[in-house]
């Protein structure tokens, strides 16, 4: 088991001192800039009361994107099939 090292993290408006394993920081960091940057686009684009509102939508937002079926390539099956359904029916009637 690796040493836990600690490190202060800001959420929204609150600031947070968690242990985490030396390789997992970047990581980590990453993802606290990612939730900060989704709390600004959600505070921005909707109403909410305060940032508890805020802070849930990116919750759902994040949950939402773990859960989503992918294909093999790694893209979400519903958004590119009938894309690419239309260019091979076009393809076909151009080989045709």
């Amino acid at each position: 088991m690796q040493e836990l090292i600690p490190v202060n993290i800001t959420i929204g408006d609150r600031s947070y001192r968690i242990k985490i394993e030396t390789g997992d920081e970047e990581t980590v960091r990453r993802t606290v800039k990612l939730i900060n940057e989704k709390l600004l686009e959600f505070k921005t684009n909707f109403a909410g009361k305060d940032m508890q509102d805020y802070v849930a939508m990116v919750l759902l937002w994040f949950a939402t994107e773990q859960v989503k079926p992918v294909t093999d390539e790694g893209q979400a099956s519903d958004t590119l099939s009938p894309a690419f359904d239309k260019i091979e029916a076009q393809l076909d009637e151009l080989l045709s």
